[in-house]
């Protein structure tokens, strides 16, 4: 039978998240430019060609977070040093690197662990009696819904493609970095409802990101598409789309909806028959300190995974689609 329409609930989720994205680029295009004043900078031309600065050929990044901590090598396989191209729009940024996607230049290796999801699967193997407690209802538990949208508790992986840096050399107190290539991860365990389960997996992906982070605004963003295989034959091979933006406004330049806020969707399907297997999608409010250019923020939002997602052992007394509510709590450096 031909399915005519969505499901009301699905129809209405994804006119939401139309409206939410188109209101989201609208206002990266119209305040991404402005002073905190709210005037627009009087155009200033950079140099036709900024100085480089001292080649390096190794650097480390380290990047603290609740849910997503990672510790990078950056190796440069040239002897270019990361281009400085100077101040640029979001949409410049995107041009920008699709330009410079042909011949990879940088690698960089990463490790990284998720603390507050690899918190949740310690606290339910080690204090049961905890956990249970924490289940306000049947259907609700506050460590699982504090602790969901995160499959894994670690991870290893490397990626291989270019970075450009809009900045100009020089300038410490501002980040402002573009990147475009692919990414390969793997690890050996997956979680499913706070548990660990021993999964060889591995996970394959294009993506373009940037972050922009000056004295008055943090705003990063990601696009990815990928595939994500498992080595245990009862979870679901799926591809996926990721869609990313985040936006902290130490000296907001106007009033709007969409400073100090964020929001990720990702949609996976079966990689065989293409069918819908999970959906995830946050939006979020941040509250700056601006003296520490640091954010408290909050999340809210949902998981949604079909029945279809595991199998065999790992589906036993799971007949149905399943819900899982998000609220997480974060302070964002």
């Amino acid at each position: 039978m031909t399915r005519l329409a969505l499901p009301s609930y699905r129809r209405i989720f994804f006119s939401v998240f139309l409206v939410f994205m188109i209101g989201v680029m609208h206002s990266a295009d119209s305040s991404a430019e402005q002073t905190p004043t709210g005037q627009e900078q009087t155009a200033v031309t950079p140099p036709a060609t900024p100085p480089e600065e001292e080649f390096k050929r190794f650097r480390i990044d380290f990047e603290p977070d609740a849910y997503y901590t990672n510790l990078g090598l950056y190796i440069a396989l040239t002897k270019t040093p990361i281009p400085h191209l100077g101040e640029k729009t979001e949409k410049e940024i995107y041009t920008t690197l699709l330009s410079q996607s042909l011949t990879p230049r940088f690698l960089v290796l990463e490790a990284s662990v998720n603390p507050l999801p690899y918190l949740g699967t310690y606290i339910r193997k080690h204090h049961p009696n905890f956990y249970d407690d924490a289940g306000v209802t049947d259907n609700f538990n506050w460590i699982k819904s504090v602790t969901a949208g995160f499959e894994e508790p670690y991870a290893a992986s490397a990626f291989v493609g270019n970075i450009v840096d809009f900045n100009m050399p020089g300038q410490r107190d501002a980040k402002r970095k573009g990147y475009i290539g692919y990414l390969a991860s793997a690890g050996n365990y997956h979680i499913k409802d706070n548990k660990l389960i021993k999964d060889d997996w591995r996970e394959f992906e294009w993506k373009i990101k940037g972050d922009k982070k000056t004295e008055t605004r943090k705003l990063g963003w990601s696009f990815r598409i990928g595939a994500k295989l498992h080595g245990n034959p009862d979870i679901t091979d799926v591809i996926y789309l990721a869609f990313r933006r985040s936006r902290a406004d130490y000296r907001p330049a106007n009033s709007s909806l969409f400073n100090n806020s964020g929001f990720e969707y990702t949609f996976d399907m079966d990689r065989r028959t293409f069918s819908s297997i999970r959906h995830y999608f946050t939006v979020d409010k941040k509250w700056p300190v601006e003296r520490r250019e640091m954010a408290f923020s909050f999340a809210v939002g949902f998981v949604w995974e079909s029945a279809r997602k595991y199998t065999g052992t790992l589906a036993a007394g799971r007949d149905r689609d399943e819900w899982q509510l998000i609220l997480r709590p974060n302070i964002e450096f």
